[in-house]
């Protein structure tokens, strides 16, 4: 599918889900909202988003350095961040993984592009871990006594055993950086977790933590799929259900995915700057 046939079918998308959550929400009630927010744990929420995704680039660092990639961490971070700009602002042309791969092949020639994209995959694989590991637990804490959240909590050694054998079987190269990254993983997903904490602590939402906390685990896994522009529409989605399943404010929800998404554009858009500069000069 070409490129621009892929941004005008995740916008067409994007576009549903956020027309269909518009006529479910009163937006008189998400004005006030925003009115009565408190800047500083607004400020605070993105200093967390931003947290998560410094320790995400130094997660990818080690899956460089498996393979020999000796790429400085100010210029992984650099090239990080411009991934992140390209996977939200640039969602129907070369995504931001490829983008990465490109440019370190062209630094790092000798190490091939079959290892630079199975560094970049399982970067990503480990973060769908993380994320994996705290909705089951979540789940569980928020459905317990119930068999299937003990289903779910039951589900998360199982995942880690296939997820390392995976590894060790297909990429034996990067088995050396497993616990490492999968404990970095998880790092990322609740320095998230509590930024959206900071964000609900900002409209002054102190009820129903965990469901507000599963419903943004689940909306994030959604997001993952690359049908909308940056998960815009389909988190909206997830949490405009999740209040209707749990009986919550359901302007109240889609706020909270609607500010979050906010502070993922604001942070991402560091990466423009390197959009116009190598952020690998120096590098090799």
């Amino acid at each position: 599918m070409p490129g621009w046939a892929r941004l005008l079918l995740k916008l067409l998308v994007s576009g549903g889900c956020l027309y269909y959550v518009g006529q479910k929400i009163n937006w008189q009630e998400a004005v006030q909202l925003l009115q009565k927010s408190n800047v500083l744990w607004l400020l605070l929420a993105t200093l967390l988003f931003t947290a998560s995704k410094v320790l995400s680039s130094i997660r990818l660092r080690i899956y460089f350095h498996n393979i020999a990639v000796a790429l400085p961490q100010l210029a992984n971070l650099r090239l990080y961040w411009l991934g992140m700009f390209y996977n939200l602002f640039l969602p129907g042309g070369i995504g931001g993984d490829a983008y990465k791969i490109i440019l370190l092949n062209k630094a790092y020639p000798q190490t091939g592009v079959k290892k630079l994209s199975a560094a970049v995959l399982l970067d990503r694989v480990s973060g769908v871990a993380g994320l994996g590991i705290l909705a089951a637990a979540c789940y569980g804490w928020v459905f317990q006594p119930q068999w299937h959240a003990w289903l779910a909590l039951a589900g998360i050694p199982v995942g880690l055993l296939v997820f390392y054998v995976g590894v060790k079987k297909l990429f034996p190269s990067f088995v050396p950086g497993f616990y490492p990254t999968l404990w970095m993983g998880l790092g990322v997903q609740l320095l998230q977790v509590f930024s959206v904490v900071a964000i609900m602590q900002s409209i002054g939402i102190t009820h129903h933590m965990p469901e507000f906390q599963l419903m943004f685990l689940v909306s994030s896994i959604v997001a993952i799929f690359p049908f909308t522009i940056g998960g815009l529409g389909a988190r909206e989605l997830v949490f405009l259900w999740g209040a209707t399943q749990f009986g919550l404010q359901q302007s109240e929800a889609v706020f909270i995915s609607l500010l979050f998404y906010c502070i993922t554009v604001v942070v991402s858009l560091v990466g423009l700057v390197w959009v116009f500069r190598s952020p690998l000069h120096q590098a090799s």
